[in-house]
């Protein structure tokens, strides 16, 4: 599982960059979908992870913000807001 969590982890770090230069609205009051990459360079931290079918969920939290985050591919993911 920590292997996973430091797998994803790097994944999402590499395309933190590429995103970065984006000029969509990052997480803020108001906004429920992201990605996993803007999460992280806001300052997010992975707290769990869980597989669903082929799947995997990664549960991302700062402060008492949290959200899921799903692989919709490799390279891919998209994160709803579940608590605000």
């Amino acid at each position: 599982m920590l292997r996973l969590s430091f797998a994803l982890t790097v994944l999402a770090a590499s395309t933190a960059a590429a995103l970065a230069q984006e000029t969509d609205a990052s997480p803020q009051a108001g906004t429920t979908q992201s990605t996993m990459a803007r999460l992280l360079a806001d300052g997010y931290e992975i707290k769990g992870t869980a597989q669903a079918s082929s799947r995997y969920i990664v549960f991302m939290q700062k402060e008492k913000t949290a959200y899921a985050c799903q692989f919709v591919t490799v390279t891919t993911t998209r994160c709803g807001l579940i608590t605000e």
